[in-house]
């Protein structure tokens, strides 16, 4: 498969990590196109493994993908604290449907946006897109050891939150 269609295949996984990732579907698309625009920009920096079967030289793509991701969302995230910004009203998004959502997910997706950026990132790449913690790490940069002691913090504070009942759900609508 060539270069191109490889990275085409990446996209809805980005997609969807972009999405868990910023809790909003706009943002998101907006990542997506930010890494795959900075991607094409790179290109002759990915270096695929040499004579490795195809099965690793997509998971290395993917890898090279979700870094790129990860690097320009830190640097959003990072712009972004230096901003203030007005608080946002769920009810001015058009595509917003609360009827369209069960509980448990909005409970899911608020306690994720409690968890810090680099909590959340870590939890979103072991456990939704099923990297390996060595995959993981090469993707946030950072040793082994820190992504697991970062998934396993983020994993005891996601399970408090959605295991508080009513005081959870009480603060995560005051962080709303």
């Amino acid at each position: 498969m060539p270069q191109h269609e490889a990275i085409v295949a990446e996209i809805p996984r980005l997609r969807r990590y972009a999405r868990a990732l910023t809790g909003d579907a706009v943002r998101a698309d907006d990542l997506v196109q930010d890494t795959l625009e900075r991607a094409c920009q790179k290109w002759s920096l990915w270096h695929p493994p040499a004579a490795a079967p195809a099965e690793h030289v997509h998971k290395a793509l993917r890898g090279w993908l979700l870094a790129i991701m990860h690097n320009l969302h830190a640097n959003q995230w990072r712009q972004a604290a230096r901003q203030p910004q007005a608080p946002w009203d769920e009810s001015l998004d058009p595509g917003h449907d609360p009827g369209a959502q069960t509980t448990l997910r909005l409970d899911l997706e608020r306690a994720l946006a409690r968890l810090s950026p680099t909590a959340r990132e870590v939890l979103l790449l072991v456990g939704m897109e099923q990297l390996s913690y060595a995959e993981t790490a090469d993707t946030l940069g950072v040793p082994i050891g820190t992504v697991m002691s970062r998934l396993s913090r983020a994993r005891a504070q996601l399970r408090q939150l959605m295991e508080g009942g009513a005081p959870a759900r009480a603060v995560l609508k005051a962080v709303k």
